[in-house]
């Protein structure tokens, strides 16, 4: 190896190695392979994408570079004059292929080409482990961090439909799925959709049923989780939205022997697989998940307890105060008229008879409105809807965005204009959280906007400082702001 060339490998084998980011890190090894032999095609082929979740690395798009001929199976056999190709280990594991074609001047390449990959390759091979490591150590604290901030949750007193959907919604966010879905046993013997968390509207989702007979329906009663490649396809599935979705897990939701129903977690069809680690970790969360509901299921058991006994205590105040005052009462009266008692001395008694039914009327009032209220409910409207939609981000972006209201807005936006608010707010922080940079994100719902052809409206805006694809901040390195308004 000529020490001309040295430098140029140092700076590759520093730069492969200062990203924990696995796909960045690939990145990093692609472009510094093509830069060090001075081939115009490069790519890199991995042996297992379900396990990173990426097929092939293509090169940066410097001048005159294009991306290599299609992937030959990783360690297919030796390269020919035109092409190179160098293996990748991570820890005696075969990661995939160094695969470089097109010298300048069809020129072969060279054994100092081939030395310099093979050094190169031994350094990527510890960069991707290190990447590997980092990754799965972020994965796990955001679905555990997810799981906590669900169990929190569901501890709060929220009703049953809330509980379900705060579970399809968080991990909906954490898997990046294209929905959050829960199926539960009908009576039939079947599974019906009775939640469901998506980018959409999700009406046409709820309600579909899986009818006794389906392949996968054995295995989801039975508590099983089911792992599918692409749901469009799958024989198992035989829904009519199963079109629209690709990679997908069904995970029981199962606690102290209760099979409570199941998460489902599809992916829009062409997105990448699920790993084995995703998978893993969304299967903690769904136990974990499942505990909550039971334990929230308890306590709201619990909750019911206690406005019974308080109810019980109100009936009993009704018999011991006001049924002995009102019996109490009628006895005086009856005692007045058998006296006959003089005329000023009736006149008191009747006058404190009266005072005593007029507080007695009171007190019956009083009981039936505490007999009336229901249990304390969770926040709802739309304040309390972005509230929670924010909160579900922070599991994934590791700080909660800010928000803020302007005007009457529980009491001006709809429901149906609540549903698209929400719609393109998911949609906002979706975009945001892929985005490389974001450490802050704002979020803005006004009620008082006027739009431009004079109608009065409500209008959301989605601002986060992360950078643009190419690296660069869009806007002259403001951010991205993402604006959404509709009429009222």
């Amino acid at each position: 190896m000529t020490g001309a060339r040295l430098p140029p490998l140092f700076e590759a084998v520093l730069a492969v190695g200062t990203d924990l980011d696995l796909r960045t890190t690939l990145q990093h090894i692609v472009d510094r392979a093509a830069e060090l032999t001075g081939a115009r095609q490069a790519a890199l082929c991995t042996v297992d994408p379900a396990r990173d979740g990426l097929t092939e690395i293509l090169p940066g798009t410097s001048p005159g570079r294009t991306p290599a001929p299609p992937c030959a199976p990783p360690g297919a056999g030796p390269h020919s004059p035109g092409t190179l190709r160098v293996p990748i280990h991570v820890q005696d594991e075969l990661f995939g292929d160094l695969h470089l074609a097109g010298k300048p001047h069809d020129a072969p390449f060279t054994a100092e080409d081939e030395q310099l990959l093979h050094v190169l390759a031994a350094q990527a091979g510890l960069a991707i482990g290190n990447a590997r490591l980092y990754e799965a150590a972020r994965q796990r604290e955001r679905w555990i961090e997810g799981a906590a901030a669900v169990t929190t949750a569901l501890l709060t007193g929220e009703s049953a439909a809330d509980a379900l959907m705060t579970v399809a919604e968080r991990a909906r966010i954490l898997a990046d799925a294209a929905a959050g879905v829960i199926l539960q046993r009908t009576e039939e013997g079947g599974m019906e959709i009775v939640t469901a968390s998506t980018y959409e509207d999700p009406g046409d989702i709820v309600g579909t049923t899986i009818q006794p007979g389906s392949p996968v329906l054995v295995q989801l009663l039975g508590g099983e989780p089911v792992f599918i490649d692409d749901s469009a396809t799958d024989p198992r599935m035989t829904t009519h939205v199963r079109h629209r979705f690709g990679p997908s897990m069904m995970l029981p939701l199962e606690a102290d022997g209760r099979l409570i129903g199941t998460l489902a977690l599809p992916r829009r069809r062409g997105d990448r697989p699920y790993t084995a680690v995703e998978r893993l970790l969304a299967g903690q969360f769904a136990s974990q998940a499942a505990l909550a509901l039971v334990l929230a299921d308890a306590q709201a058991g619990r909750a019911r307890l206690a406005v019974y006994e308080d109810r019980d205590r109100i009936a009993r105040d009704l018999h011991d105060l006001v049924v002995q005052r009102l019996f109490a009462t009628g006895m005086m009266l009856e005692s007045t008229q058998r006296r006959g008692s003089g005329e000023d001395e009736v006149q008191d008694i009747l006058t404190q008879a009266v005072d005593e039914l007029r507080s007695t009327v009171q007190e019956v009032r009083t009981a039936i409105f505490a007999l009336q209220q229901p249990p304390a409910a969770p926040p709802t409207g739309v304040r309390g809807r972005v509230l929670r939609e924010a909160a579900g981000a922070a599991a994934v972006l590791g700080f909660r965005p800010s928000t803020r209201f302007s005007g009457a807005v529980d009491s001006r936006v709809t429901d149906r204009l609540a549903d698209r608010l929400l719609t393109e707010l998911r949609r906002a922080l979706a975009a945001a959280s892929r985005r490389p940079g974001v450490s802050r994100i704002e979020i803005d719902v006004d009620a008082r906007t006027r739009l431009p052809d004079g109608r009065e409206g409500v209008r959301l805006t989605v601002r986060d400082d992360g950078r643009a694809g190419d690296g660069t901040a869009e806007d002259g390195g403001t951010g991205t702001t993402v604006t959404w308004e509709a009429p009222l």
